[in-house]
């Protein structure tokens, strides 16, 4: 009987089968998602008495979203394209949002409250001009607003509802320029005006209705004109000279045009520094921006100018905002310390201020970039106002009341760089899961789980298995875990902010925006390159810190001088700053440390001479003993030329001293520029492991992989198809794959693709590259995978010269001698288009790869590298299957369960990071965007640990239960066996 129950048990367990799905109460134990939008540079409120109460904006990362101004939430939000940049938003009708977008090219209409677009309209033109958008409120057709906007040299009216272009006014004949479309008050004309060439001023005035020009002056003002005007009113601009030192105050009514001239220094006294009129739209008033001063300037009904306020530091202005019949505010945002101090003042009175407030404000954030603001009734009918601030950072705060209601970290949305580190040690000792508190609390948890397995949890049991999951995962925990599953994310923002987030939960543990990185008089335009691991303290871990090195320049150009930051890891201190003399070019972190565990690095600068970090006699010593083995490559992708480097001697000239070195080249490969164009090059990670050399096939062959880290992949095109995908003809088109060695300069192998264009997107991994190209005879995209191994070693196969020692796998490798290789490569149709791939790694390298692909949906999918073994085939013998080659398709398979985001998405996807855990079998992935997301991989599934959720209770009374059972049986058999026996 005991034996019957046994079988039973075992029958009941093989019935069960794994699954690759995700239960819904598992939602957000191993992975976490965040939603941004970037930094803000538009922005309209809306705040009707009937609705919620919502800001709409767009930002620098083409997102267009609406918010709540309660809690700072997204209500919706759109992503648009890499290249449609938002140019403008407003609303109409009071229910659509209006965006102007691809320079001035794309017109598109959103309902406000879901965000579902109502149509989009493309404006044509041949001539590249400032887009403008200008929604006339006060003249309806029909129920009709009607759109204007001035873009690709022509003037377009359209219609709200549909997007219908209802008439359009061509000013490229003329050459104009357009600068201000004005509305003229109860009335349906409008004034356009603009510039031909740089000293003929144009006033158009038409009818808004059906475009009819009513009357067209122009002038010429001698002194020309440069930079931004001002509008003052419906009929006075004013604009700057073509040299900067004189302002044109141009009045243009009853037909006539009028210039007056006023000299800066009559205002303000010798100044020295570059002029910039601020596109503001103070009614009567502008702002002159000089360096740090700023003047606010009104002009008189004669058109004279008089300052109205000189304001030293840090000034930021608001449009103009219309609160009650013909009155406008405006805010004005200085520094002051620690503090913001927020002015709201009437726009025809500057001496009166209808708001005055100090706002505690963190320094870290940095200075004000842009405020808008808006206005609200109070309960006793007066006017309050609310400020939506956009910082230095790129961090947008709502202000109200003097204090922040809200703020959103939104740098997240443009992350450079990302760099891992691990958590400190737990001094007190290894923690011990916690108890449950009574009986009851216990087996109330059990029953939860169980109606989960069962699939009978209703909604609310979903919630509270999900909570005690999380309460009991540990997860956010500031100390390791022995699995190595809690790290730091370190991440470098463009906004020169530095986070390190928890992979547990993806908080954010500290921020810093590095002083280094801001924008100041020594450092004009700065620029964050990329992140390294600096210092990693293995031996002492308990009573030192990890430190990052941050690497940045002061410019755009490569000839930029570079700046070097090195941060606290854990604390987020910034622990030292360095200006560099030299520009940076190319770092290269070398596999050396000091005594103090601090990496070697080698700077690389625009004149190609070496400078070594850190610099101290001990690091310099290191360096000269392993000189001779260092080599390095650089790609100059636009000359088609990839040079080989080595060191030569110490620097000498200017800049030189006892850490800087002068290099050669050693070998170069030119691409003729009329065949090829170079568009991806890809290598391996340093860090990554390789567990075994060895590839045994099912005939029982060895294959040696060839593993070497100065392998290099290169993809280049013919140069017609270095543009757009379907730019040019397949026979016109050919893609070409190299793998070449960066030691020799050797090509090891090279393969084309007839009738294939970019853009390529590969990665590098062991002794394969897989790669994604576009194929334009099939209209099909396509994967191709280039396995090379080691003939070399083939010899290795005779077990007697194994077992005699004879063999040559102890025997070193140089990459001066020829190697003999062999490659097996095989192509495969992909459905998707590609944004980003990675591959898995672990910690030991045993467990199986996995490609992670970032689809043009912005997903991740993980496709098994098996599907791209070169050596599949139609019908693969018994050994084959055996061995686990899949039957060869001609396209790879999507299966929905593989996308490791899920249902969800990482809007604008830019890259995915891999990273080893402790624990064998699994993968850290972090994928980032607009958005960010994080979860745990196993590719071979978790064969090395049980889940976090494994009920070890009811494991112990499955024991005992088995264990009584056994029992019980056991003396029923020895009664009915006596029994038997008494008969």
């Amino acid at each position: 009987m005991a034996i019957r129950f046994f079988l039973v048990v075992l029958l009941f367990l093989s019935c069960t089968t794994p699954s690759f799905s995700l239960y819904e109460d598992q939602v957000g134990l191993m992975d976490w998602h965040q939603q941004y939008i970037g930094k803000v540079k538009h922005a309209v409120f809306h705040t009707q008495k009937t609705g919620r109460k919502r800001v709409v904006v767009s930002t620098e990362e083409n997102v267009v979203a609406s918010l709540d101004l309660r809690h700072g939430e997204i209500f919706w939000r759109h992503v648009l394209g890499t290249n449609d940049v938002v140019d403008g938003i407003e609303i109409a009708l009071g229910k659509y949002i209006i965006t102007l977008s691809s320079d001035g090219s794309i017109l598109r209409a959103w309902n406000l409250p879901d965000g579902q677009m109502v149509w989009e309209s493309f404006l044509q033109g041949s001539k590249h001009s400032k887009p403008l958008l200008l929604v006339l409120t006060n003249l309806k057709v029909d129920k009709d607003n009607v759109i204007l906007v001035s873009s690709k040299g022509c003037l377009h009216a359209v219609s709200s509802i549909d997007g219908e272009v209802l008439w359009r006014k061509d000013f490229t004949a003329e050459s104009l320029e357009v600068q201000k479309v004005i509305q003229l008050h109860d009335s349906g004309k409008i004034y356009v005006v603009g510039f031909a060439g740089s000293s003929q001023f144009h006033v158009y005035k038409i009818n808004a209705l059906d475009g009819e020009l009513l009357k067209h002056e122009s002038a010429t003002f001698s002194g020309g004109f440069v930079g931004e005007v001002a509008l003052v009113s419906s009929d006075t601009l004013v604009a700057l000279d073509a040299t900067r030192t004189v302002l044109v105050t141009i009045v243009f009514k009853d037909g006539e045009i009028k210039f007056q001239q006023t000299y800066i220094s009559n205002l303000v006294g010798d100044t020295s520094g570059v002029v910039m009129i601020l596109p503001s739209t103070l009614k009567g008033t502008f702002a002159l921006k000089i360096n740090t001063l700023m003047l606010f300037i009104r002009v008189t009904g004669e058109g004279k100018l008089e300052v109205v306020e000189k304001v030293d530091h840090a000034t930021v202005v608001s449009d103009a905002l219309s609160f009650s019949e013909d009155k406008q505010a405006f805010a004005v945002v200085q520094h002051g310390g620690n503090k913001i101090h927020l002015t709201v003042k009437l726009g025809d009175d500057w001496n009166s201020d209808l708001v005055k407030e100090n706002i505690e404000m963190d320094h870290l954030r940095g200075h004000v970039h842009k405020v808008f603001v808006n206005n609200y009734v109070r309960t006793d009918r007066s006017h309050g106002f609310r400020a939506l601030i956009v910082m230095e950072d790129h961090s947008l705060l709502l202000v109200q009341q003097g204090k922040i209601v809200w703020n959103r970290e939104d740098s997240l949305a443009s992350i450079i760089d990302v760099t891992t580190s691990e958590l400190p040690v737990e001094k007190d000792g290894v923690s011990v899961a916690k108890v449950e508190h009574n009986l009851f609390e216990w087996l109330k948890g059990h029953l939860l789980k169980l109606k989960g397995t069962l699939m009978l949890a209703s909604a609310e049991d979903v919630v509270a298995i999900q909570a005690i999951r999380l309460k009991s995962s540990k997860k956010s925990k500031m100390t390791r875990d022995h699995n190595g599953f809690r790290k730091l994310l370190i991440v470098l923002t463009k906004a020169g902010k530095f986070f390190a987030l928890h992979s547990g939960d993806g908080r954010v543990v500290w921020s810093l925006l590095l002083p280094s990185l801001r924008k100041s008089e020594a450092c004009d335009n700065p620029t964050g390159l990329n992140v390294y691991q600096w210092q990693i303290p293995h031996h002492h871990a308990m009573d030192e810190n990890p430190s990052v090195l941050v690497v940045g320049r002061c410019g755009f150009s490569s000839n930029a001088p570079g700046v070097l930051s090195f941060v606290d890891a854990y604390t987020g201190k910034e622990l030292n700053s360095l200006d560099l003399a030299h520009s940076i070019v190319q770092v290269i972190p070398l596999p050396f440390t000091d005594s103090t565990e601090q990496r070697l690095h080698l700077l690389v600068d625009a004149d190609r001479r070496v400078h070594l970090y850190p610099k101290t006699p001990e690091a310099k010593s290191t360096f000269e003993q392993e000189i001779s083995n260092i080599y390095w490559y650089s790609v100059e992708a636009d000359n088609g030329i990839i040079k080989g480097h080595v060191i030569k001697s110490k620097c000498i000239g200017k800049g030189a001293d006892d850490f800087c070195y002068d290099t050669g080249n050693l070998w170069s490969i030119v691409f003729p520029s009329e065949s090829e164009k170079i568009i991806a090059t890809v290598t391996r990670k340093p860090n990554e492991v390789v567990h075994t050399q060895a590839k045994v096939s099912v005939d029982q062959d060895v294959m040696y992989k060839y593993i070497s880290k100065n392998l290099l992949f290169v993809a280049t095109v013919s140069p017609k198809a270095s543009g757009t995908i379907g730019s040019v003809d397949p026979e016109e088109s050919s893609l070409v794959a190299y793998l070449i060695d960066t030691v020799s300069g050797r090509i090891l192998h090279r393969m084309t693709h007839h009738g294939a264009q970019g853009p390529v997107h590969a990665v590098f991994s062991e002794n394969w590259v897989v790669y994604h190209y576009f194929n334009l005879r099939a209209h099909r995209y396509e994967m191709s995978v280039i396995e090379i191994y080691d003939q070399s070693r083939a010899e290795n196969k005779d077990v007697l010269k194994l077992i005699l020692g004879k063999h040559n796998l102890t025997a070193p490798v140089s990459s001066y001698s020829r190697p003999e290789v062999v490659t097996k490569s095989q192509s495969y149709y992909f459905t998707h288009s590609v944004k980003a791939i990675a591959v898995t790694l672990t910690a030991k390298g045993i467990t199986s790869k996995q490609l992670l692909i970032g689809t043009i949906g912005d997903q991740v999918l993980a496709l098994d590298k098996r599907f791209l073994d070169p050596r599949r085939s139609i019908n693969p013998t018994q050994a084959e299957k055996e061995e686990g080659i899949i039957p060869l398709t001609d396209a790879l398979p999507i299966i929905p369960q593989s996308y490791i985001t899920h249902s969800l998405k990482v809007e604008g996807l830019r890259g995915i990071i891999t990273v080893p855990a402790k624990l064998e079998s699994t993968t850290l992935v972090f994928s980032y965007g607009v958005d960010l997301f994080f979860t745990r991989l196993a590719p071979s599934r978790t064969y090395d640990s049980l889940t976090e959720d494994f009920s070890y209770a009811l494991l112990l009374i499955t024991i005992v239960a088995l264990v009584a059972a056994i029992f019980v049986t056991w003396v029923l058999s020895e009664k009915k066996e006596l029994r038997e026996k008494w008969r």
